[in-house]
């Protein structure tokens, strides 16, 4: 079986595996190698980029090479090398989860129970929750699911289309790692540097076909439209800048403005100003189902990539 075949079978039956199982509450790979990597930076921690940059390397390079091992491994055994990039896809994407938390604080903010969806977004995004109103929270789930539409699902599919299994696994290495160090606290502004960086290289093409595909699947095209080109380059992220501007255009809400990281305050440009309105709680169910919409439109793209760039070298 080609290779391309093998990847269009294989991450269609892993995103099949999450939409019907989601993530493993125990056990999860992406858990052990995030406590692998946590184990590296207690050995390697300098305050010095290029520290940093060798923990990148070693962390992330060493989760792509055994993923390539394994793939190597199977080669010639098209059933087992479906099987393992269906087990890797449904390793690495988390749509399904992603959606069911989101889904809970919605529900908590529906019932008025306002602390218990306090307590419940950490789970989701790195907000402090005790600065937020009902408001802030249904935009913080917002922004959240939009962002994380591509950088859990749709950056995953995209380098499995162009690497296969070690791209699907060195995607998410990278991707957690910067959630892990790539953040600006005074212990990691410089020691994450090379992760903050090389996840906004590998995030680069799932974010624009993100924001694409939520032009194409939200209804309100034009809106998604002139949201992303007006206010995507105000956004500090290269990569949620499209994304949400898209998002916040294809549901018709204003997404950005003040918000609070751990004590530390940013004040955002505000996306989809022009046409929005602020967020309610019924937006965070909306914007569930544009996410799992661009999710099953982006497994469809990538396939379809994959498979042409099989029959073009054949």
């Amino acid at each position: 079986m080609r290779a391309d075949r093998v990847f269009a079978y294989g991450a269609a039956a892993g995103l099949i595996g999450d939409l019907l199982l989601g993530d493993p509450r125990r056990g999860h790979p992406v858990a052990a190698f995030g406590r692998a990597a946590a184990g590296a930076e207690s050995l390697l921690w300098r305050d010095h980029r290029g520290w940093g940059a060798l923990h990148t390397l070693v962390c992330a390079g060493g989760a792509t090479g055994a993923a390539a091992l394994a793939a190597r491994a199977v080669r010639n055994r098209p059933a087992a090398a479906v099987a393992l990039t269906a087990a890797a896809t449904w390793s690495v994407v988390g749509g399904t989860s992603l959606g069911r938390e989101a889904r809970a604080i919605g529900g908590a903010l529906a019932a008025g129970d306002i602390e218990l969806a306090r307590e419940r977004l950490p789970h989701l995004c790195g907000r402090d929750p005790q600065a937020l109103d009902g408001p802030g929270i249904a935009r913080a789930v917002v922004e959240s699911v939009a962002e994380n539409t591509s950088d859990a699902v749709v950056g995953a599919l995209v380098w499995g289309a162009l690497g296969g299994v070690p791209g699907l696994v060195g995607f998410r290495a990278v991707n957690t790692l910067d959630a892990m160090v790539g953040h600006k606290s005074p212990r990691h502004r410089r020691y994450g540097w090379a992760s903050a960086r090389l996840d906004d290289v590998v995030g680069w093409p799932g974010a624009r076909l993100t924001a694409a595909l939520a032009v194409a699947a939200g209804g309100r095209p034009r809106e998604a439209v002139r949201s992303w080109r007006a206010d995507a380059g105000r956004h500090p992220s290269p990569n949620a800048g499209p994304v949400e501007a898209s998002f916040a255009g294809a549901l018709g809400v204003r997404l950005g403005g003040t918000l609070a990281y751990g004590g530390r305050v940013e004040h955002r440009p505000v996306l989809g100003g022009e046409a929005g309105r602020e967020v309610r709680v019924t937006d965070i169910e909306r914007a569930v189902r544009l996410s799992r919409r661009v999710s099953v439109l982006a497994l469809a793209v990538c396939a379809a990539g994959r498979l042409a760039m099989g029959r073009r070298s054949t």
